[in-house]
């Protein structure tokens, strides 16, 4: 009796190798990863101007959303569609004098952007927003 004694190949993938290498990369990755650097942000900075604007236009956003315009030392109560033509009449004299915007905080986002959108169609074109308004009322 002959027997026939083939063996089988077997046809498996070792994979104890590639593990091994990925091993090796996730710990070269944990150790690399304290010395990059996350996303920073290089913000601009903020200076102040050398010389402050003689006259300014100050539109004041009260928090109930009523608008009033202080040109100088006088308060003007305006309405929203008479902001534009009021503060074109205080620039009457063709130069553009500075426009701020001042908000109390408590006042919605939203409105303080309208203001800035209607005056940027009129083509002012120097409209800033003022930092610190603590107390509208007092000034």
């Amino acid at each position: 009796m002959v027997r026939n004694s083939r063996r089988r190949l077997l046809a498996e993938m070792n994979v104890v190798p590639y593990i091994d290498v990925m091993l090796v990369l996730v710990v070269i990755l944990m150790v690399a990863a304290p010395y990059v650097n996350p996303s920073l942000v290089d913000l601009p900075k903020v200076h102040k101007a050398a010389k402050a604007p003689d006259h300014v236009i100050e539109v004041i956003v009260a928090p109930d959303g009523k608008l009033s315009i202080r040109d100088k030392t006088e308060v003007h109560p305006v309405d929203f569609p008479q902001l534009v033509d009021t503060v074109e009449k205080l620039q009457s004299s063709g130069e553009q004098v500075p426009v701020v915007i001042a908000a109390d905080k408590t006042v919605a986002y939203e409105k303080v952007i309208d203001v800035m959108r209607s005056l940027q169609k009129a083509n002012i074109s120097r409209i800033g927003l003022s930092l610190e308004l603590e107390n509208i009322g007092k000034r």
